[in-house]
Order: structure tokens, then C-alpha cells, then sequence
């Protein structure tokens, strides 16, 4: 006579290992079955984006066309954010408001330049979100600085804060 202990176990891990077979022969039939892999690099998360350059722009060329006056920073985060400090002459498009001020704050930039958007955090979305919504606008040339404001103090490089 075997243990009851040991029938609950075999018994749970059986169960388990049905169901999981079951699942995933679910979602292999399935038309749109979820990958059982993914890639979630900055990079990876940023291929839908439609731009002429490479979606993701390094500290070290960033660094570069801020020195160059190559590129536009636009800044993703809050107002509040924003104020507190940001890249040196960087502008202040909310991703979350960005219907309503995108007329007001990009006016003066015409839609072929180069433009890097950033916000703070390895997970922060709101620099991809606006790069998105630029790329819809007709603004071809869009980059984003993954993690920006975080690397961009990190590496001592020029800051500013209040409006710009």
C-alpha cells in the first residue's frame, strides 16, 4: 500500500502536466496562437515603427547630434516631469496629451527633421508612444532614446529644467 502523500503528488503533478499539454496544443491550433517565445528589446518593441531610421538611437549618437544640432529631443513625460529637469533645449510633447497639443508644439518643426524622443525608465513606453504618433503626422525621420532621461544624466551630459 502506497503512501496517501504520494498519490496526491503524482496525482497533482499528472493533472498538471495534461492540462499544460492541453494548452499548448490549444494554442498551436489556433489561428493567432500566442508565441511561446518573444523578444522584448527596446529594439524588438520599436519594429512597427515606421521611420526612415533605425528606430532606436544610442547614448553615444544622441550625445553626438545633440553637440551637432543634428536632431530634435522632444521630451515624452509630463509637464511636471519635464520641469523638474530634462536634455538641455529639449521640447515638451506629453505623449498622454499629444492630440492636443501637437498643432501648438510642433509648428516650428518642419516634418523632414530628425527628431529623438525620450522619457525615463528601461519600461517607460511614452517615448515609443510618441515616436508612433510622429511617424503618423508625416514626421519620417523619428528615433527613440530607450531609458533617455536616466543615461542621458547618467553620463553628465548638458540638462536644463523649468520651461524651455
Amino acid at each position: 500500500m502506497r503512501p496517501r502523500l504520494f498519490d496526491v503528488v503524482w496525482q497533482s503533478f499528472a493533472i498538471s502536466a495534461l492540462a499544460v499539454m492541453i494548452a499548448l496544443g490549444v494554442n498551436q491550433l489556433r489561428g493567432n496562437g500566442l508565441p511561446l517565445v518573444g523578444d522584448w528589446s527596446p529594439k524588438a518593441q520599436l519594429s512597427e515603427l515606421k521611420t526612415v531610421e533605425e528606430p532606436v538611437v544610442s547614448l553615444e549618437e544622441a550625445r553626438a547630434l545633440f553637440l551637432t544640432q543634428g536632431a530634435v529631443f522632444i521630451d515624452a513625460r509630463g509637464n511636471e516631469a519635464y520641469f523638474a529637469g530634462h536634455i538641455r533645449g529639449a521640447i515638451n510633447l506629453p505623449a498622454d496629451n499629444f492630440d492636443q497639443l501637437f498643432q501648438t508644439v510642433m509648428a516650428e518643426v518642419p516634418p523632414d527633421s530628425l527628431i529623438i524622443t525620450y522619457c525615463d525608465g528601461e519600461s517607460c513606453t511614452l517615448s515609443k508612444e510618441l515616436a508612433q504618433n510622429l511617424a503618423g503626422k508625416g514626421y519620417a525621420h523619428v528615433r527613440v532614446l530607450v531609458n533617455g532621461w536616466t543615461v542621458w544624466q547618467d553620463a553628465n551630459l548638458p540638462a536644463g529644467t523649468g520651461e524651455n
